[in-house]
């Protein structure tokens, strides 16, 4: 044993083991991927190993690049927990031959690098990688676009704009063609991605849309009515200029209506304001807020006319070609469900294989 002692006004500090951990680059990224295969790879005979190698690297492919396109993203090979992870994601993508679910695989464990603080969404993400070489593709599309219908929302205020949105959308989305029958929702349920209501189905998509379009989907003002001039003072009173804050209604003819998609965005709305130096947000004031929901208090309830216009967006809506396939296919599905946070997790991921665009969950 050597006995060192610190001089006058020092302090000594003995390291018995001194470890740097450095920043992990792609080539030990990858050392590292393969070493937690060496653990996964024991499970397999020598004769299934060539093809279980052979679909982890496809698994490899996929996922190295997408880690090192985030910032620090490499790093999560450092972290035990997705290294446990990732023997699980190994496991899975050898026992499937389905190149979509490589994929798909890559989608989790990167959401599961940006989320893995939430231990809710990590066991999610779990259990999606677990179920991900049982769930049948006509299931996973079928989930993917029911989460897809309560999940994404264009953030326009231009019903045209908003349509055109949802309808290369869902382009992209629906890749196959959609299931029918109930068997998909039994393979969804048994594997717990949805908890089914067996007392009711969807409401029709149109009336769905419509109900998240409330500020588009309305009748408005009639032009040069008594109301119109009603509504013009409350709006000359807090806004200037006033007329920036009506648009026509495209469904319904010679109607105004406040400028926004849901009517609840009144409480959120922010205008944007050009000094000279920049542009900057400025929320409307309680004030602001009221004249709105009084001008949309004016706006006509008058039966026929909300006939005109349930009749007008559905025409709208038929008139593009996914959309209308989404309405036939909603219509004929037996039962309703809601997706669990598993079931959610996976249709995102999905998701997100088939649009680079969407945004996280």
């Amino acid at each position: 044993m050597e006995i060192q002692k610190a001089g006058d006004n020092s302090q000594l500090l003995h390291v018995g083991e001194l470890t740097i951990v450095q920043g992990i680059d792609e080539k030990r990224a990858r050392e590292i991927y393969d070493e937690k295969f060496e653990i996964a790879k024991k499970n397999f005979t020598e004769e299934a190993f060539n093809i279980a190698n052979e679909r982890v690297k496809e698994l490899e492919s996929r996922l190295i690049p997408k880690m090192n396109a985030m910032d620090d993203g490499l790093k999560a090979f450092a972290d035990p927990s997705f290294q446990l992870l990732l023997v699980e994601a190994q496991k899975t993508a050898a026992a499937t031959e389905q190149v979509e679910d490589y994929e798909l695989l890559s989608e989790l464990l990167i959401h599961r690098i940006k989320k893995g603080n939430d231990r809710n969404v990590r066991t999610g993400i779990h259990r999606s990688i677990e179920i991900v070489e049982d769930i049948s593709n006509e299931a996973l599309l079928g989930l993917t676009i029911v989460h897809a219908v309560n999940t994404f929302m264009p953030l326009n205020s231009n019903l045209i704009s908003v349509l055109e949105v949802l309808n290369n959308l869902y382009e992209r989305l629906i890749y196959a063609e959609l299931p029918t029958g109930d068997e998909w929702i039994e393979n969804l349920e048994t594997l717990g991605a949805i908890r089914v209501n067996q007392f009711g189905k969807f409401k029709p998509i149109e009336e769905y849309y419509m109900q998240m379009l409330d500020g588009i989907a309305v009748i408005g003002i009639k032009k040069d009515s008594e109301n119109y001039y009603t509504a013009k003072k409350i709006l000359q009173k807090h806004f200037w200029p006033f007329m920036d804050l009506f648009t026509e209604n495209e469904l319904l003819p010679g109607y105004v209506r406040i400028n926004v998609a849901c009517l609840k965005d009144v409480d959120n709305l922010t205008f944007y304001v050009s000094d000279g130096k920049g542009t900057f947000g400025v929320p409307l004031s309680d004030q602001q807020r009221g004249a709105f929901r009084e001008v949309m208090n004016l706006y006509s309830k008058d039966r026929i006319l909300n006939n005109q216009i349930r009749d007008a967006f559905i025409d709208k809506w038929k008139s593009y070609p996914n959309l209308n396939a989404l309405k036939v296919w909603f219509e004929k599905i037996s039962l309703s469900f809601k997706p669990t946070s598993v079931g959610k997790i996976l249709a995102h991921a999905n998701a997100q294989r088939c649009d680079k665009t969407l945004p996280s969950l």
